[in-house]
């Protein structure tokens, strides 16, 4: 299954990042510590779903490296991180999540596959801007990450959904993603 987004991040997305990209590494940075505490957090959700429960361990040691490389960029820079912020982007996605265990397993699942999709397309585009530099590298390398991620998410959730019902539900929720999307402002934010 591709990423199957919906809509392509906006030029003026990528303009506003590559104008204000200190903005963006501090953000950055608070997604990817974001997204190791969400592996975690599964893991003791699911603590017996055994396969999600090792594939989560190892994410969360994953995003939480990308969270240090990231501060190193950011120390590098010399900035201070700021307050944590609510992510409009990742709290409107999940208003849409289901109740009911089996329900709510597999939203989490199929949102998270959709975030780490767009964080893919995202980070391409960053890296192609960059071109050949040291940080374009990063971001070219963070890009295959967040494709393996996405894919192991999809992965997870037809290990315990039939492929049928993960299809059609991913196809909905790459919808609300599009239209989460377009009611945002463009900000120099991962989303």
């Amino acid at each position: 299954m591709t990423s199957g987004l919906k809509q392509p991040s906006s030029s003026q997305w990528l303009d506003a990042v590559m104008t204000d990209f200190d903005t963006f590494l501090l953000d950055h940075a608070a997604n990817e510590r974001k997204a190791s505490s969400m592996a975690l957090a599964m893991v003791s959700h699911y603590p017996d779903r055994l396969e999600l429960l090792e594939a989560m361990i190892d994410l969360a040691l994953e995003e939480l490296n990308h969270f240090r490389q990231v501060m190193r960029l950011i120390i590098q820079r010399g900035l201070k991180i700021p307050p944590d912020e609510k992510d409009a982007y990742v709290n409107q996605l999940r208003r849409h999540i289901r109740r009911g265990p089996e329900e709510y397993l597999l939203d989490r699942l199929l949102t998270a596959a959709v975030i780490e999709a767009r964080g893919a397309e995202r980070f391409s585009l960053i890296a192609a801007r960059l071109e050949q530099d040291e940080t374009g590298t990063f971001y070219r390398t963070l890009a295959q990450s967040e494709t393996n991620h996405h894919e192991l998410f999809l992965t997870m959730a037809t290990l315990y959904f039939a492929p049928e019902v993960v299809e059609e539900r991913y196809e909905w929720w790459l919808q609300i993603e599009a239209e989460v999307l377009d009611g945002l402002p463009v900000r120099p934010r991962l989303h």
